[in-house]
């Protein structure tokens, strides 16, 4: 029995690898910023239509953040400011209290946008691991 094993293929995967991992981090990037600037839209389009009367500027607090912890992990953080004109109603009109029922604006948008985000994500991940034999 023959205990040579070929690694030309392995090599090869591990080059296409080190070559895909710098442009899935920039990809991955880019549909996190995507789906923060889709669900603040949906949110803030949302709240216009639901805030109540007294709130006409909550709408416009709704904004986001976009965080890089170490080479691979990005995080949006999206809501309203609550430095804002109003933007500290933003628990409030969300979430609801005793005397109100919640909006859910920012959920519903980020139901809303988690299908296309994940199908955006599944596309990156098939692009990082295709490759020819």
């Amino acid at each position: 029995m023959d205990s040579r094993f070929d690694m030309s293929d392995v090599r090869r995967l591990e080059r296409h690898l080190a070559r895909s991992i710098p442009r899935a981090r920039r990809d991955a990037r880019a549909v996190v910023v995507r789906g923060a600037v889709n669900i603040k839209r949906d949110w803030r389009a949302n709240a216009r239509v639901s805030a109540p009367k007294h709130a006409p500027a909550y709408p416009g607090t709704i904004g986001f953040d976009v965080a890089a912890y170490g080479r691979d992990v990005i995080m949006a953080t999206i809501g309203p400011d609550k430095g804002g004109a109003q933007g500290a109603l933003g628990n409030l009109l969300e979430y609801g209290s005793v005397k109100n029922p919640p909006h859910r604006d920012g959920g519903r948008a980020a139901d809303a946008e988690e299908p296309r985000f994940e199908a955006q994500m599944a596309l990156v991940m098939e692009r990082v691991l295709a490759w020819d034999i």
